[in-house]
């Protein structure tokens, strides 16, 4: 939860999750990579580069928002 600020008020709103997300699914996400160790982690990050069909590239950061977008606009096509 995150408080909000409004006409001096403050008020608690829930967080909200992308579609197919929940609180369980996050703290699942947040376990599995905080019991890695740095070993696992590495192996897991070059295995990302040779994953068939996809790319990995560097694109500056005020870029990254529009690109998720289009990914999610792409994956619901």
């Amino acid at each position: 939860m995150h408080i909000v600020a409004a006409g001096g008020e403050r008020k608690v709103k829930e967080n909200e999750f992308p579609p197919g997300w929940d609180a369980e699914r996050v703290r699942r996400v947040l376990a599995h990579y905080e019991s890695q160790s740095e070993e696992e982690a590495v192996a897991e990050d070059e295995a990302a580069f040779e994953t068939k069909g996809q790319t990995v590239m560097e694109v500056p950061s005020e870029l990254v928002p529009m690109i998720r977008e289009l990914i999610a606009n792409h994956k619901a096509a």
